[in-house]
């Protein structure tokens, strides 16, 4: 007959750690699929590894601490494999970073004509690492995301400065019609500040199991009222949403990214 196992055993708590450590290093793999989904397979595989391993050295270094050896030189090999990560990633993760911040903050869209520094061209791309450009001459230049957020950008559309773009991020099992239609009729109040030749617009920009994100497009009449409209239609997508939330219309949270793209 096998005895009870002996819990004070450092050697089964330091097994326990590992096993805990396999699962968390497991669900770490599938969020950072799941967040990075809209990326290049090369740079979500490169991201998922990379979480991985520093779940497993985390790991490690609890379970070799439980059983009283030295975990100096671990954590040397994990400052230095910290360090070798940045620097390999460091490109591709500032690009990647700025992606989100022009997602936000960068006033143009596919469509546009813009110059940065000494390129210009028509925005016939933007993805997690550049935005391509289509110029004069038609070429193709790819700018690196990052070089958009230091180089002064000069959006030569015409009447750019009409358009605000609000992104909203929905859980994937949203039910986006009574949302839209919420939205929308919220949005009603302010035709007098809007242009009314171009209604109030709702795209969906992606829709995944997780999530879906869907892009709101509102014309205004006068450039000084901006900043003014801007804080209202943030306001009233998010009382829409939290709206539709109270009466059932929605499974999960909501959460409205409630930034503009378009200056």
């Amino acid at each position: 007959m096998f005895g009870l196992p002996d819990w004070t055993d450092p050697y089964l708590f330091a097994a326990i750690i590992l096993v805990l450590t396999w699962l968390v290093a497991w669900i770490a793999g599938l969020l950072i699929s799941g967040l990075m989904g809209q990326s290049p397979p090369q740079v979500a595989a490169g991201a998922r590894r990379s979480g991985k391993v520093v779940v497993w050295l985390v790991g490690l270094l609890l379970a070799v601490q439980e059983v009283g050896v030295s975990v100096d030189i671990l954590l040397v090999v994990v400052t230095l494999f910290a360090i070798a990560a940045i620097v390999a990633l460091r490109m591709p993760l500032e690009n990647f970073g700025a992606k989100y911040f022009s997602d936000v903050y960068s006033p143009f869209k596919v469509g546009d004509t813009i110059q940065v520094g000494n390129h210009s061209g028509k925005v016939i791309e933007i993805n997690a690492m550049t935005t391509v450009l289509l110029s004069e001459d038609d070429r193709l230049v790819a700018l690196p995301n990052s070089l958009l957020l230091k180089e002064t950008l000069v959006n030569a559309s015409p009447q750019a400065w009409k358009e605000l773009t609000i992104p909203i991020s929905l859980p994937g099992n949203v039910d986006i019609a009574p949302l839209e239609s919420e939205i929308l009729k919220s949005l009603g109040k302010l035709r007098l500040r809007l242009d009314k030749r171009f209604p109030p617009v709702i795209a969906t920009k992606a829709r995944t199991a997780q999530s879906t994100d869907l892009v709101l497009t509102v014309m205004i009449r006068r450039p000084e009222e901006r900043d003014v409209l801007l804080l209202e239609v943030n306001k009233r997508v998010h009382d829409a949403i939290q709206g539709t939330r109270v009466r059932g219309s929605t499974t999960a949270p909501a959460t409205p990214a409630a930034a503009p793209d378009k200056p």
